[in-house]
């Protein structure tokens, strides 16, 4: 890449002052219009740091000049990926949610493990009553990460502290994680699988009823990557014939419908898709996101490169 001179980027229309001073000071930028018309030409566009709707996105991106490239502020791109022209960049920004993702993966499974859900209900009514089966611990559990990249090893690492024996997995063998090919093999002896997938046409519905029935009965099942990734009916079913435990940050479709019977499924702990939360987090985005933007600037190879999906 070669070094650009009077790049202009495009933020969201509620970026604060402090997530603006990021960005080098060199740039111009401009604010992606929350509502109303986007103009036909709406002039230089070399960057667009996007956290609006992909109806806006498809409309707004094809009509600036010069633009190179799509930078998000999350890990995820499966909203971006076929909304962003061709020819243009995509980085996403793996990394940023590692240590929130990662803290949730080892809160969900410690709630579970020591029965926290039912415990907060019976506070609810006001009932003192111990759970009559003994308490498992997350020491000494046998966890298959499946996605192991950088989220995945900062919830591998964290359980290997804690005693876990971890299984990392990827689509395919490379140091440090098994391919998928292998999962028949894990699953029977796994007592968690911890799903951190992108969602892909590769990863769609690869958490499926068949992938479920391989599994360990009374396993765990924590899924914090993408709903789409996982068959919501077939986790359902599973665990109303309690087959599994879930613990889900996320499901498809998103909401999920008051009248979901994964609501009341036991062993089950919902959370509506905030894993990746923390009074940090934008911080350490803008951060990064400001680094991508000196970095094509000053005609330097970007982090986070998007291929093939993620």
């Amino acid at each position: 890449m070669q070094p650009v001179t009077g790049a202009v980027v495009w933020v969201p229309p509620d970026t604060t002052d402090e997530s603006l001073g990021r960005l080098p000071g060199d740039v111009e930028v401009r604010r992606i219009p929350a509502d109303g018309d986007i103009p036909e030409r709406p002039g230089r566009g070399d960057v667009v740091i996007p956290h609006v709707r992909r109806s806006r996105l498809r409309i707004l991106l094809p009509r600036l000049a010069g633009l190179r490239l799509v930078q998000t502020l999350s890990a995820g791109v499966d909203a971006f990926v076929d909304v962003v022209p061709e020819g243009v960049i995509l980085c996403d920004a793996a990394g940023v949610h590692d240590i929130p993702v990662a803290e949730w993966v080892l809160a969900a499974m410690f709630a579970m493990q020591r029965d926290l859900p039912t415990y907060a209900v019976q506070q609810r009514d006001a009932q003192w009553q111990p759970v009559s089966a003994p308490a498992r611990e997350v020491s000494g559990m046998r966890v298959v990460i499946l996605g192991y990249g950088s989220i995945g090893r900062a919830v591998g690492e964290r359980l290997r502290a804690l005693g876990a024996e971890v299984t990392g997995v990827a689509l395919h063998a490379r140091a440090g994680a098994r391919a998928a090919a292998e999962l028949p093999v894990l699953l029977p002896d796994a007592d968690a699988v911890v799903i951190l997938l992108p969602l892909t046409a590769t990863t769609r519905g690869m958490v499926d009823a068949e992938f479920i029935a391989r599994m360990k009965p009374g396993a765990l099942l924590v899924n914090a990557g993408r709903g789409g990734v996982a068959g919501t009916q077939a986790i359902a079913d599973a665990v109303q014939q309690g087959r599994i435990r879930a613990a889900l940050d996320v499901v498809d479709p998103e909401p999920l419908p008051a009248d979901h019977p994964l609501w009341s499924g036991p062993g089950t702990l919902i959370t509506p898709h905030v894993a990746g939360s923390s009074e940090v987090f934008l911080d350490r985005a803008w951060r990064f996101a400001g680094e991508q933007v000196r970095r094509y600037v000053a005609g330097e190879p970007l982090h986070n490169v998007v291929r093939e999906g993620y």
